[in-house]
C-alpha cells in the first residue's frame, strides 16, 4: 500500500481547521485500502498577541475583516450549519471568546507523544465551539486530555509550565517559512501545500496524485 505523511497546520480556535479534518476523514474513506495516511499535527497560532481574558468572537471578527456586525453573524451562522451536516458540536460557537492558543499546542505535543493528539485535537474543537470555553486554560486541557484517556495530572503540569514551548515555537516557524500563512493547511509528502477547508473530493484526488508521484520519482531518478 502507498504511503503519504499530511502535516495538517492548524490551531484549535480556528473552525475551518475542524471542518477540514472532517473533509479530510472523508478523503480517507474514499481511500482505505488503497493509500495508508500518517497524518501529524502541527501548531498554528490565530492570536499569538491575544491577551489572557480574549475577547467577544464577534467583536474580534468584525474588527479583524473590516464587517459589520450583521455580515459577521450571517457567515457565523453558514459554517455552523456547515459544520453541523458534518458531525461537528458549535452549538457554543457564538458565545466563545478569541484566544490566544499557545498553551493547548503545548499540552497537544505532549499528547503526540502517546499517540492521542488527534484525540485531544478534536476535545478541544468540542470544547471551544461546543461548550464556548477557554481552549488554553489548564482545567479545561485537564479535563479533555482525562476524556481521551490520559492523565490529568500530568496534562495540568504541562500547562502550568514552559514544557514544550521551544519544539512548539519552532514547528510554528518552520512551517510559515514553508508558506503556511493560514490555517487549515495540509502539507502533503513534505511539498504540497493545500491551504483552506477543501471538499473531500478533492483531498482525495491530491494525496492520490502525491501517492503516484512518490511512486514514479525512483524510476525518474534512474
Amino acid at each position: 500500500m502507498q504511503n503519504v505523511r499530511i502535516d495538517l497546520v492548524s490551531d484549535v480556535a480556528c473552525p475551518w481547521c475542524a471542518i477540514g479534518y472532517r473533509r479530510l476523514e472523508q478523503a480517507l474513506e474514499q481511500l482505505d485500502g488503497e493509500i495508508d495516511v500518517e497524518l501529524v499535527w502541527q501548531p498554528f497560532e490565530l492570536n499569538p498577541d491575544m491577551p489572557p481574558e480574549g475577547e467577544p468572537i464577534l467583536e474580534h471578527l468584525c474588527r479583524k475583516y473590516g464587517q459589520d456586525a450583521a455580515s459577521i453573524e450571517r457567515t457565523q451562522g453558514e459554517m455552523m450549519a456547515l459544520a453541523t451536516d458534518l458531525g461537528l458540536n458549535f452549538e457554543g460557537a457564538r458565545e466563545r471568546r478569541a484566544h490566544n492558543t499557545f498553551d493547548a499546542h503545548r499540552v497537544l505535543a505532549w499528547a503526540a507523544e502517546q499517540g492521542r493528539e488527534t484525540a485531544l485535537q478534536l476535545a478541544l474543537f468540542d470544547a471551544y465551539f461546543g461548550e464556548a470555553k477557554r481552549p488554553c486554560d489548564a482545567a479545561v486541557l485537564r479535563e479533555k486530555a482525562e476524556q481521551v484517556g490520559l492523565d490529568g495530572d500530568a496534562a495540568e503540569a504541562v500547562a502550568h509550565s514552559g514544557r514544550y514551548a521551544d519544539e512548539v515555537r519552532a514547528a510554528e516557524r518552520r512551517f510559515m517559512e514553508s508558506g503556511v500563512t493560514a490555517v487549515p493547511g495540509f502539507v502533503l509528502d513534505g511539498r504540497y501545500l493545500i491551504s483552506g477547508a477543501q471538499p473531500a473530493d478533492s483531498l482525495a484526488d491530491a494525496i492520490r496524485q502525491v501517492a503516484a508521484e512518490a511512486t514514479s520519482r525512483p524510476a525518474e531518478d534512474a
